[in-house]
């Protein structure tokens, strides 16, 4: 593949540019295969193809231009923009974590002074923001895999990095989907007294370092917590998470309300030694005098320290693990969301319970809705009826002053 030395594309690299948007993969592959194509071409404002591909959220295009050898840190952008600026505007922070893997620089700033992490905030792409300030890299924890000084065995084996990396570096916090994870990576529970050992000398450094890093040792402390835990249960049930999963999503007979993983997370905080940080006394005051159950709750809190103040949210979250952007919704009650088939399925025992209760709120909230609406068009008709008895009488009274007028001539 030829390598960049000018701005003008040709015609192959200007076709790949301008189907990154709807392209299939194949047929952007079938197009880099062609002599001539520069895998860094740049157009006339001196934007690459992945960069084109990270700022469209084609996560796909980036794997491949990745893969061929895009420099992911191009700074030829006439506004100075990057790859991973880009990946922050499209407003996928598994898209920015793939930059971040890549090698993505954090800290170069575009024409207005502002790094990508700045970028994403100021459109409101706050997990995107997270992701890119707790970033973990692979080489950071790769580190403990070497004996270091006198050690005759490294803390940590090779084979746990990568699922330990993807661990740390992903925004989810709800006990449910780090159980998950672990779930599906057992190695880390299988090995949980060196995974904790690494993790609580990463807390460690985090607070004793000259540039102190709250979030990154409450993050840290909150996984090894965790892992402690789930690995205690996956060792006495046989190798399995199953019972602590359903555990998880069982609801009291009050209100239906999850209590493990609420006070998890308020274990989890009380065993962080570090009381001196100021993260950590903001959420002890802010938790402390709530009921479990009452709003805000540890996680809302943990997350608000984590990935930083959030502002209000539309979506709907899984009433299971707390995820964003959930879909499923319950076709009975129409109240409750969940994002997965799984997550549902768990729930059910609990939900079924309060689902009746539901329904008749939704039907109470759809009566007001309806209320409401019926009332807003029937002001809207009165409003138009007044002006046209408006219009009648204006009319009335021009003409009985022309008549007025008639009868003072004659």
């Amino acid at each position: 593949m030829a390598s960049n030395t000018s701005r003008k594309l040709n015609d192959v690299e200007k076709e790949i540019v301008d189907k990154i948007p709807s392209a299939s993969l194949e047929e952007i592959k079938q197009l880099l295969s062609e002599p001539g194509v520069r895998i860094d071409c740049l157009d006339e404002q001196g934007t690459t193809p992945l960069q084109h591909a990270a700022f469209k959220g084609r996560s796909d295009l980036c794997d491949l231009f990745l893969q061929r050898g895009a420099d992911v840190n191009s700074n030829n952008h006439i506004d100075g923009y990057t790859a991973l600026m880009f990946a922050a505007l499209s407003g996928k922070p598994a898209l920015v974590r793939k930059m971040l893997c890549a090698g993505a620089k954090t800290d170069p700033v575009n024409r207005v002074n502002r790094t990508a992490a700045q970028m994403a905030s100021f459109v409101g792409y706050h997990k995107c923001v997270s992701t890119i300030n707790n970033f973990i890299s692979f080489d950071e924890v790769d580190y403990y895999t070497k004996p270091q000084g006198l050690e005759k065995e490294a803390k940590l084996p090779k084979h746990l990095v990568t699922p330990l990396v993807e661990l740390l570096n992903n925004s989810y916090l709800h006990p449910l989907k780090v159980s998950y994870f672990l779930e599906a990576n057992p190695s880390l529970l299988e090995n949980s007294h060196k995974v904790q050992k690494v993790l609580d000398i990463m807390c460690e450094k985090s607070m004793k370092s000259a540039d102190t890093n709250d979030v990154m040792a409450i993050k840290v402390n909150y996984y090894s917590f965790m892992i402690r835990n789930l690995a205690k249960s996956y060792n006495e049930k046989e190798k399995s998470l199953n019972s602590w999963i359903k555990s998880l999503v069982k609801g009291r007979d009050s209100d239906g309300f999850a209590e493990k993983p609420e006070k998890l997370i308020r274990q989890s905080m009380k065993e962080f030694i570090y009381i001196e940080s100021d993260l950590f006394l903001q959420f002890i005051r802010t938790v402390s005098p709530v009921a479990i159950g009452d709003y805000p709750t540890a996680l809302s809190v943990l997350t608000n320290c984590v990935h930083g103040q959030q502002f209000k949210n539309d979506n709907v979250s899984c009433e299971a693990c707390g995820e964003n952007e959930s879909t499923k919704k319950c076709s009975a009650c129409k109240m409750v969301y969940y994002c997965s088939q799984r997550c549902q399925k768990l729930r059910y025992t609990t939900h079924k319970k309060f689902c009746a209760q539901l329904l008749k709120e939704f039907e109470e909230l759809e009566k007001k809705n309806k209320d409401a609406n019926d009332k807003e068009n029937f002001s809207e008709e009165k409003n138009g009826e007044q002006q046209v008895e408006v219009k009648e009488d204006s009319g009335k009274l021009e003409e009985a002053v022309e008549k007025i007028e008639i009868k003072s001539e004659v």
